[in-house]
């Protein structure tokens, strides 16, 4: 019986631990993903609270989609293009400045994608209420550095953002 009692306190000892450990990481998340979205606000002109981030992983690369909640919204349908018109042409000439502003230098995936720019095909197209960014590359390490900024971005951006 004393065996049993020692082993359900180790257990109660545990799931407490877990739940504490938990909670700790969930309010340190919480406070990125708010310092993110601060952040956000100085480089992004459209507004994170109307619009959603979609990165879709896929076999050569992927694609990053920003669309507005509100189809009917010219105003930040024109500005989510206006963005990634830009990105695009900076991307393409290694220039990642804007990501690293916004989640910082050490970002997974980002230095990668700076360095090996010129071994990623990258593409800005139109999409319904607003527009997106396609990689493509052959570089078995640039795909995995570009699937690890995604998971980043989205994990980042919290409710702003998700995997498509």
């Amino acid at each position: 019986m004393q065996a049993l009692l020692a082993a359900l306190a180790l257990v109660v000892v545990a799931t407490t631990s877990y739940v504490l450990i938990s909670r700790n990481e969930q309010r340190a998340l919480a406070a990125r993903q708010a310092e993110i979205a601060a952040r956000s606000r100085t480089v992004m002109p459209f507004d994170l609270e109307r619009t959603t981030h979609r990165f879709a992983k896929a076999a050569t690369g992927g694609v990053q989609t920003v669309t507005s909640d509100d189809p009917a919204d010219a105003g930040q349908v024109a500005l989510i293009r206006e963005h990634l018109t830009a990105e695009a042409a900076g991307f393409r000439e290694g220039d990642y400045g804007d990501p690293a502003s916004i989640h910082g230098g050490e970002m997974p995936g980002l230095r990668e994608l700076e360095a090996g720019h010129d071994r990623i095909d990258i593409r800005y197209a139109e999409a319904p209420a607003g527009a997106q960014i396609t990689y493509a590359t052959s570089d078995p390490a640039l795909l995995k550095a570009l699937h690890a900024w995604f998971d980043a971005q989205v994990t980042d951006h919290g409710r702003h953002a998700e995997h498509g």
